[in-house]
């Protein structure tokens, strides 16, 4: 049977919303602001189509009307054009604080194939904190290495984003990783119930990190670890005999791939698997995100914790 022309154009419209997610496509959008819109405009186009359901997709700067509401927050404006009463919200009014913790450090630098696990992270940082202020949500960011290197408290107006965006332009590769200290700190700065997404690659102290996760759940708050890993440490997509170097501690060794390509890919879905056994029995949602995939994996996984009632 021929294609009818509004397949055509459905297929047309899925691939365009596939390229708005790629990663090398947003990390060449030099305006931070333009990469997030993008990232979740594409996302929204892809999830428009999607045949599952189970959340809402719809966004709005106003709730309705409800019987006591103080009157001098009606957008009479508004009223005028739609003949229905809306109720602006304000900062106080957010269904959700969200902290969004960017792992900075030297192994993030990492790129096989031109988009650093950091400049995919900076991506998906943006993308989250432009999707969470469309849901009317309050977010925040603290970046890190070996120590906390920028922290802003979640709040939710368009000027706050703007700056939490000016920071995750300025990010720059740090040194060695600590994540657990400034999760503590985070912790200790957390006095409403929050939910919050940590970007790292879990390359150093992953157990002291998730047993950090860990505490943050016993205090009541929700935890997603977005755990990003380039292509080639997933799979090991050497061919040649190469010098390889740590990037943080700088050890570095000669070897050829097939001599050691078995061991490493046993020893690299052994840290992957246990990373997620780990997350589970801390109660926290576990996201491994191949650096080389679109990031809607990454908004998917927020949406569908947000969609389970948080």
């Amino acid at each position: 049977m021929p294609t009818t022309p509004d397949t055509g154009k459905k297929k047309q419209a899925t691939q365009g919303a596939a390229n708005f997610l790629d990663p090398s496509i947003l990390a060449g959008i030099d305006n931070l602001e333009l990469r997030a819109r993008v990232a979740v405009e594409g996302f929204l186009a892809g999830l428009h189509r999607s045949p599952h359901r189970g959340f809402s997709v719809e966004f709005n700067d106003y709730r309705q009307y409800q019987r006591g509401d103080d009157l001098r927050h009606v957008d009479w404006k508004l009223y005028a054009r739609s003949d229905k009463l809306y109720i602006k919200q304000y900062e106080d009014e957010t269904n959700t604080r969200c902290m969004i913790a960017l792992d900075t450090s030297a192994s993030m630098s990492f790129a096989s194939k031109g988009v650093s696990k950091l400049d995919y992270g900076i991506s998906i940082a943006s993308a989250l904190a432009y999707f969470i202020m469309r849901q009317r949500d309050a977010v925040g960011l603290l970046t890190f290495d070996d120590e906390l290197r920028d922290f802003l408290p979640a709040r939710c107006r368009q000027p706050h984003l703007m700056q939490l965006l000016r920071v995750l332009v300025q990010v720059q590769a740090g040194d060695q990783t600590d994540a657990a200290r400034p999760l503590a700190n985070l912790a200790a700065t957390l006095t409403k119930k929050s939910l919050v997404l940590l970007i790292s690659d879990l390359l150093q102290g992953e157990q002291e990190t998730i047993a950090t996760l860990r505490n943050l759940r016993a205090m009541g708050h929700d935890v997603i670890v977005l755990h990003l890993m380039d292509d080639a440490e997933l799979n090991f997509t050497f061919d040649e005999s190469s010098e390889f170097i740590d990037s943080e501690s700088q050890e570095a060794f000669i070897a050829t791939p097939a001599a050691v390509r078995k061991a490493y890919l046993e020893n690299v879905n052994a840290f992957l698997s246990d990373c997620k056994k780990q997350c589970q029995r801390a109660g926290v949602d576990y996201c491994l995100l191949n650096t080389a995939e679109p990031i809607d994996s990454a908004l998917s996984a927020y949406l569908s914790k947000r969609a389970r009632g948080f």
